[in-house]
């Protein structure tokens, strides 16, 4: 991370004596002189300087966060000076086609960026005014997402996921095929990764899929270890921000930020403020973690004016894959629906195995449609998903009753269900853009006559529909009105 030099005439402030050091922080009282989430350099015995921003101020009692950790450090000997300002980002052009680590450093070899400016990492807070409502669809050729949970540009959507589960390989694939629905602006969509302590076989991964991707240009990562201090995960993500934020407000560009995993942000959250002794919320967390959460996912949206977009994609890991754990319970309230991934589907091999039924995106019906994707596009969504929650229905019942006692029409309506989960949901390698997602959702849906596909208008029916032999046999003779509604 690069920090704003000192501003003129700023006289550095030092302190010599640490009063007290929990875990990763280090208190000094008095100490004046220094703002909120100003950096520092902690300089211990050893001579050593580690990297420290000042989390708390009370009085003239200082609490300073040390981003290399405190081990080494003692309460005397110990020299605080700050650096003046607050923690910055170096941002411009040279930002596409890098990878850094977890605190801001260049971690790919090359040469360092000229900066154009320097940015804040807490950024500047939209106005609510100037926020214009999402209306574009993102494609990220994941079918199941782009027909039944489309993500739009300018929203942020979880993908809550459970340990074990292949959420990691479902954040690379989105990251690395996303892009503009039609094949038109490519050069203006860009994406910005953020790895939340990861291991390094799973930085290689990312590393390895990006470099593959033949895409690597057009994206920034920035990948936080496992190993690293745990108070570098809570820069991690503002870091990522805010290079988004300058390639989407003053480059116009469309960005998709990939936050994984947020959970290692939550947990290095609860960390700290157990060594600050706060009195703790649910289960242990912060009181205040909503709040923080939300200083993060509402720095995405589109403003009035402006060309670009910040689309947000955060992979939330459900521990004991409890939906209502506080973690994916608080995310729920301030983003704008879910993406969940099922053991279930996993098991059976199914990738990427996102269980449609309890996913949702609000804003889909928003991005979705004539002009945007297909005009067909809404009738088969909620086609789809009335034919898949029945066919689920009747494998439940299947389970108990046997498939024997089925009727013909239930057999139909469980055939489906598996078909759904193998070739709709289940696409392994293959990327899909929205076209080919909605003409296999047609081909799926053949088997039924057509009074079943009661969600989708006659006139869609009249020019796709091409019933099987068998769901022609299934058509009453009375046929059906000359248009139904939606």
């Amino acid at each position: 991370m690069t920090s704003h030099p000192p501003r003129s005439g700023l006289v550095t402030v030092e302190h010599r004596t640490a009063d007290a050091i929990a875990g990763p922080l280090l208190t000094a009282d008095p100490m004046t002189g220094v703002g909120y989430a100003e950096p520092v350099d902690v300089i211990g015995p050893d001579r050593k300087t580690r990297r420290g921003q000042v989390l708390d101020i009370n009085g003239e009692q200082v609490t300073v966060q040390v981003l290399d950790g405190t081990e080494g450090l003692g309460l005397e000997g110990t020299v605080i000076r700050s650096r003046g300002g607050t923690s910055r980002l170096a941002v411009g052009p040279g930002l596409l086609g890098r990878t850094f680590d977890g605190a801001g450093h260049l971690a790919d070899g090359g040469p360092p960026i000229v900066p154009h400016e320097f940015r804040d990492l807490d950024g500047a807070p939209l106005n609510p005014v100037a926020r214009s409502h999402p209306s574009e669809v993102a494609e990220t050729g994941i079918s199941a997402i782009d027909a039944l949970i489309t993500l739009v540009r300018g929203q942020k959507l979880p993908i809550f996921s459970g340990y074990g589960l292949p959420a990691a390989e479902l954040a690379a694939r989105i990251a690395t095929s996303a892009r503009v629905p039609g094949g038109t602006g490519e050069d203006d969509f860009v994406v910005v990764f953020a790895a939340l302590g990861v291991t390094r076989r799973e930085a290689e991964f990312y590393r390895a899929a990006f470099a593959g991707s033949g895409r690597q240009h057009r994206m920034v990562a920035f990948l936080n270890l496992a190993e690293d201090p745990a108070v570098e995960r809570l820069q991690t993500p503002r870091l990522a921000l805010t290079a988004a934020e300058y390639l989407a407000w003053d480059a116009g560009l469309q960005v998709l930020v990939v936050m994984t995993d947020m959970t290692n942000y939550c947990e290095a959250l609860r960390e700290v403020s157990a060594a600050r002794q706060e009195l703790p919320g649910r289960r242990g967390y912060p009181s205040d973690m909503y709040s923080d959460l939300a200083s993060l996912f509402e720095r995405a949206g589109r403003i009035h004016g402006s060309r670009g977009s910040i689309t947000q994609l955060a992979v939330l890991t459900m521990p004991d894959d409890d939906i209502s754990h506080p973690i994916p319970d608080l995310a729920g309230y301030i983003t704008e629906g879910q993406i969940v991934l099922s053991r279930d589907l996993d098991r059976r091999g199914i990738f990427p195995p996102i269980d449609v039924l309890p996913s949702l995106s609000r804003l889909a019906s928003a991005g979705i449609g004539t002009g945007s994707t297909r005009d067909d596009h809404r009738d088969l969504a909620g086609q789809l998903y009335a034919c898949y929650a029945r066919g689920r229905q009747v494998r439940d019942l299947a389970s108990i009753v046997g498939t024997a006692a089925l009727s013909e029409d239930d057999r139909r309506y469980l055939t489906f269900a598996g078909d759904f989960e193998q070739r709709f949901v289940n696409q392994g390698p293959e990327r899909r853009s929205i076209t080919a997602t909605l003409d296999l959702a047609w081909d799926l849906l053949q088997r039924f006559p057509r009074h079943e596909l009661k969600r989708i208008r006659q006139r869609f029916l009249d020019s796709r529909h091409r019933p099987t032999a068998e769901a022609s046999a299934s058509q009453p003779d009375h046929g059906r009105p000359a248009e139904a509604t939606a």
